[in-house]
């Protein structure tokens, strides 16, 4: 198993100090053009309050704690562009859930604003008032999204703390380092994405696959520093004639290229089954122009042409966000051309504020508030709007809104207008109904159609861009279960699921009072307890629900004879136990089972018997393979490899149910596992791969299916193996075959 490397911490106080200090006064410089008068004794008091609080706190590195917040508040002014506020509130930012400080003392100290961002960070941190039935992380990112509709500079100062956290993983046990990145990429740079901030969200990613699959990260980071070299040689080559015209042409501009982030280019080689060598666009050359506000989409379009003059532009790869700026600001013309060797380059071109609202985000609409930019603000302001209609909706369930809510940060937008010509921003794939529910929760209950660019059309279509859409309603109109199929939006789906709620509620107010009727008659009350006696024997998991199946019908109330009275209470009859021999264990036993903390269980090996669990379908994972347990609620334990596609959802929503795993040495045991190969089809291809399998390499093999077209070849080979040491052999057996292109595990398909 890969781990970090950890350097071993070694300062004396005196040091410590002058350390302490050395970080203070940068954070100082730092803010030197936004210090007002009376600012700095406030940040000195923040920074002295902060010192104090953390005095005997360490991190897990051995260094003061008090290096983290300082470290948050540089972060904070230097990379997102926030101010004095921002700073003072991320030195203070763990003073309250860590320390004996209070809110009260800050509000005395400092002002109700400050002490509002850091009671928004602490209930970040600190969340009390949990469903049993949802996690804790769950409802944790309820908070954090609930505290970025009220105040975006706490979510910002947030982001700053997690990134901090990121890049100081390295101390951390393998399960804090595994746990903490998934939530990172399940949540923290999907947000960082949608507010703008694309440099922290490349880099939060980078630093989450870091540690998800170190093997490779170190892969991409190898081959970018061995390309190097040839990419800035390529580089200077495309940029010369550009650079001469655009100096010819007068403009007062920067251009640079630069290399793409590793975990992109990992998703390139992931969704595209591409090797690095063949990820052709590895960096994208930017250009970035100082031109007065009013002339910045024509300066912009000028420096296109002259691009264009020299490099052939692919026709379907224009990206114009600068006549129709994305949903979170962002302003660019990007466009990808082929460039010298034949060679696809992506060029972004953008003014300096572009540039400054690309790479702070929500931080620089602030700045540019005034002005021409009220266009974006108000978009983004509509946004964090829509966060709170949602997020104030009591019946959201917590899990349900975050599935769907990633979906909104993370998909494209398309543009769709209204019949008096204003415009909308939807995610891709968005249907008429998701529309409707856009513009008005009631507009979304009644619709029953709609128009298309004058052309009628069920709810259920999907929108393109640029279309013009009409809704058609009618007050008989009422949400069913189906429309949970088809619309996309968080908005559209917890609105509806509110309605069928509601209507769920009408409902089961009958079957309430059908069920009312028989306890009466059997002289108990309906009370608290009894329901929840009704709710467990019949299995069912809300009041609401029981109810409801009363009202129609489900289930037989003939059963209430087999209960006991006593007092004034039900008692469910006593079950027949049937003994059975399981192959699995429920999650009371698993948990009773479930190794101290900090130990790992050990699965195929002595101990192993005492546990029964299951290798989780989704990633097929095999001795070797960097896996960890986790407690499901009707399977008993599984098994999943931490790079499978379901594991940051697992680790990020239920990080309680983990178990740390790993394989004892075992080589009596088979796994199946599957190869996938391309190359030219050519006679005896099929006899060449068996003959290593079964011959060379002695593997037992349960299938193999090849397809060829146009002198190509796929196919799929599944084999059992002992561990992943055997398939890499296997898979380098192959691939030296002459005629196989590639060779690849085979990767199931998420569930």
């Amino acid at each position: 198993m890969t781990t970090a490397t950890v350097t071993t911490y070694n300062k004396n106080e005196e040091e410590e100090k002058k350390l302490i200090l050395r970080q203070y006064r940068a954070l100082l410089r730092a803010l030197k053009q936004r210090l007002k008068k009376g600012d700095r004794r406030l940040v000195r008091r923040a920074f002295e309050i902060s010192v104090e609080a953390h005095r005997d706190m360490r991190r897990k590195s051995g260094e003061p704690y008090i290096l983290h917040p300082i470290a948050v508040a540089r972060i904070v002014v230097e990379e997102i562009g926030l101010g004095v506020t921002s700073a003072i509130c991320a030195l203070l930012h763990d003073t309250v859930e860590d320390t004996e400080v209070t809110l009260e003392e800050i509000e005395q100290e400092f002002g109700v604003i400050f002490a509002k961002i850091i009671d928004g960070l602490t209930k970040i941190s600190n969340v009390v008032d949990l469903k049993a039935d949802t996690t804790v992380q769950a409802e944790n990112f309820r908070k954090i999204l609930l505290t970025l509709a009220d105040d975006p500079r706490v979510i910002l100062i947030k982001l700053a703390d997690r990134l901090h956290n990121m890049r100081t993983l390295d101390s951390m046990s393998r399960e804090k380092q595994l746990k903490i990145s998934s939530e990172t990429t399940y949540i923290y740079s999907p947000l960082a994405h949608r507010l703008g901030l694309y440099e922290i969200k490349s880099e939060l990613e980078d630093l989450a696959l870091k540690y998800t699959q170190p093997e490779v990260y170190t892969e991409i980071a190898k081959g970018l520093k061995e390309t190097k070299r040839d990419r800035s040689r390529y580089i200077n080559e495309f940029i010369r004639p550009i650079r001469e015209e655009l100096q010819a042409s007068g403009f007062d501009f920067e251009i640079y290229g630069r290399p793409k982030a590793i975990h992109s280019i990992w998703n390139k080689m992931r969704t595209k089954h591409v090797s690095f060598e063949e990820v052709f666009d590895l960096f994208a050359i930017r250009i970035i122009l100082s031109s007065a506000i009013e002339k910045e989409k024509e300066d912009c379009w000028k420096v296109y042409s002259i691009v264009t003059n020299f490099y052939r532009p692919s026709p379907d790869r224009l990206r114009d966000w600068i006549s129709v700026p994305k949903g979170n600001g962002y302003e660019a013309l990007h466009t990808t051309v082929m460039g010298p060797g034949g060679r696809w380059v992506e060029v972004q071109i953008r003014t300096a504020r572009m540039n400054e609202i690309a790479e702070k985000g929500l931080a620089a609409h602030w700045k540019y508030k005034e002005g021409n930019a009220q266009a974006q603000e108000s978009k983004l302001d509509s946004w964090l709007q829509h966060l709170r209609d949602i997020l104030t909706n009591p019946d959201t369930d917590t899990l349900d809104f975050l599935q769907d809510f990633k979906l909104d940060l993370f998909t494209e937008e398309i543009y769709i207008y209204t019949p008096k010509g204003d415009m909308r921003v939807l995610p891709k794939g968005a249907t008429a109904l998701d529309f409707a529910f856009d513009i008005h929760s009631e507009l979304g209950a009644r619709c029953i159609g709609a128009k298309v660019n004058y052309r009628l059309v069920p709810i259920s279509h999907q929108l393109k861009s640029g279309d013009q859409v009409e809704i058609i309603t009618s007050s008989k109109q009422k949400p069913s279960e189906d429309w949970l199929g088809f619309v996309t939006t968080a908005k559209a789906k917890s609105r509806i699921k509110y309605y069928l709620k509601e209507e769920k509620r009408k409902i089961g107010d009958d079957g309430k009072a059908v069920l009312q009727r028989k306890l009466d008659h059997m002289n108990v009350p309906l009370s608290q307890h009894n329901v929840n006696e009704l709710c467990v024997y019949f299995k069912k998991p809300s009041p609401l629900d029981l109810f409801y199946a009363v009202a129609v019908g489900s289930l037989d109330l003939k059963e209430l004879k087999n209960f006991s009275v006593h007092g004034d209470k039900l008692h469910q009859p006593a079950k027949e136990i049937k003994l059975e021999s399981r192959s699995l264990i429920s999650e009371d036993e698993v948990k009773h089972h479930k190794p101290a903390k900090g130990a790992e269980l050990i699965i195929f090996g002595e101990s192993s018997d005492r546990i029964k669990y299951k290798l989780a379908q989704c990633c097929q994972p095999i001795p070797g393979d960097d896996v960890f347990g986790f407690i499901t609620s009707g399977e008993g334990l599984k098994i999943h490899r931490t790079d499978c596609p379901n594991a940051a959802q697992l680790l990020a929503n239920y990080g309680h149910r983990v178990v740390k795993t790993k394989w004892a040495k075992n080589k009596e045991i088979s796994f199946l596992s599957g190869v996938r190969l391309t190359g030219l089809d050519d006679v005896g291809v099929i006899q060449k791969i068996t003959n290593v399998i079964s011959g060379e390499l002695n593997m037992n093999m349960r299938s193999i299916s090849i397809d060829s077209r146009d002198g190509t070849f796929e196919g799929n080979i599944m084999v059992f193996v002992h561990d992943r040491e055997e398939l890499d052999a296997l898979c380098q057996a192959l691939g030296n075959l002459q005629g196989i292109t590639k060779v690849e595990r085979l990767e199931a398909q998420q569930e």
